[in-house]
């Protein structure tokens, strides 16, 4: 598995060229699944859905000109056969994984059994946001809100070492100032991004390098 983890899609040229190399052919051969189950936990999620499926929330992610597009819901796998949608799990070059609430993002993954799979799976993950930091190992109390119980701690995947905040310094998101990311980072005392929306993480074969036309900062 290759990671592409951004704060807001594929935003620019750069962000852009950085998935081109992830992939081994061009974007135009590709098979995409695209998954918009995090957006659900949130007021709107619904409408949410239908702007990432339809290209109109500017974070560019399904509207790159796959050669196919399919949507892969998380929360309805536990009740189908495994049968029935794993092989369209293992024929897509990319997943395109939503923003939203990262908790509710991380209960679907473990839920679906697709959590057990990303190790072994040989595409690339695309990240939005949640989609992103479910990555990660720990996302921070400022970023909790739905919970699976009252014990659920901030806890998610931890495929990376790192944790992320998106959406660094964004005119809607007063929360989101780099001081504020400061003393996020501050309370996890581990490795951690703060990125804007013009910037993306890379990892591949266990290498991280930032791709980045705006600003982001690293922690510790």
């Amino acid at each position: 598995m290759k990671l592409l983890l951004t704060s807001a899609g594929i935003k620019n040229e750069s962000i852009k060229r950085a998935l081109q190399e992830l992939l081994d052919k061009p974007i135009e051969e590709c098979v995409a699944l695209c998954i918009p189950t995090a957006i659900y936990a949130l007021n709107g999620g619904t409408q949410h859905a239908w702007n990432f499926f339809n290209g109109d929330f500017s974070t560019p992610m399904c509207e790159l000109g796959w050669k196919s597009v399919g949507v892969l819901e998380l929360s309805a796998l536990p009740s189908i056969d495994e049968s029935v949608w794993r092989p369209a799990f293992e024929q897509a070059d990319v997943l395109l994984v939503n923003g939203g609430d990262p908790l509710f993002l991380h209960h679907w993954m473990k839920q679906s059994g697709v959590a057990a799979l990303l190790p072994s799976w040989e595409g690339v993950y695309v990240g939005l946001s949640a989609g992103s930091m479910v990555m990660t190992p720990r996302i921070g109390e400022e970023f909790v809100g739905w919970r699976a119980s009252d014990e659920q701690s901030d806890e998610t995947l931890g495929f990376v070492d790192f944790s992320i905040f998106p959406h660094l310094d964004h005119d809607m998101l007063p929360g989101n100032t780099s001081r504020h990311a400061a003393d996020w980072a501050e309370a996890l005392q581990a490795p951690a991004y703060a990125i804007d929306d013009e910037t993306a993480i890379r990892m591949k074969d266990g290498k991280v390098d930032v791709i980045s036309e705006g600003n982001w900062k690293k922690f510790f």
